[in-house]
């Protein structure tokens, strides 16, 4: 599967952006899809996964409650709506997904978009 990651921008501090993470094949169904971050000096870290068929989420704690994923297997999409953003918020976003279930660790996920680039300013 490939994926294409869009959506980001620049948004002031309370504001809000919507990324999208479109994948190619029709049976992306099948992946459970993770979203991750990597800010500038910092390490990959996780943001948010939705598991496959069963819509079942899981969140960062830095992000909970701001932040949802969700999924529209018609059209093969994968969204993170993000709410209430922070400059802390900033860097590069990725998609990434696996077949089986949704998990945090980056090295478990073989495929991946580009990232897209979200700045928030204070």
């Amino acid at each position: 599967v490939q994926l294409q990651a869009s959506g980001g921008g620049l948004a002031q501090a309370g504001g809000s952006l919507r990324l999208s993470c479109a994948a190619s094949g029709r049976t992306f169904s099948t992946y459970s899809t993770g979203w991750f971050r990597q800010a500038p000096g910092k390490e990959r870290a996780f943001v948010a996964a939705i598991n496959r068929n069963v819509d079942e989420t899981t969140y960062a704690d830095s992000v909970k409650g701001r932040f949802a994923i969700s999924r529209d297997d018609a059209r093969n999409t994968v969204y993170l709506q993000m709410n209430s953003l922070q400059p802390e918020d900033t860097a590069v976003y990725y998609c990434a997904a696996r077949l089986g279930a949704a998990v945090y660790r980056s090295d478990l996920y073989p495929h991946w978009g580009q990232g897209t680039l979200v700045t928030v300013s204070s």
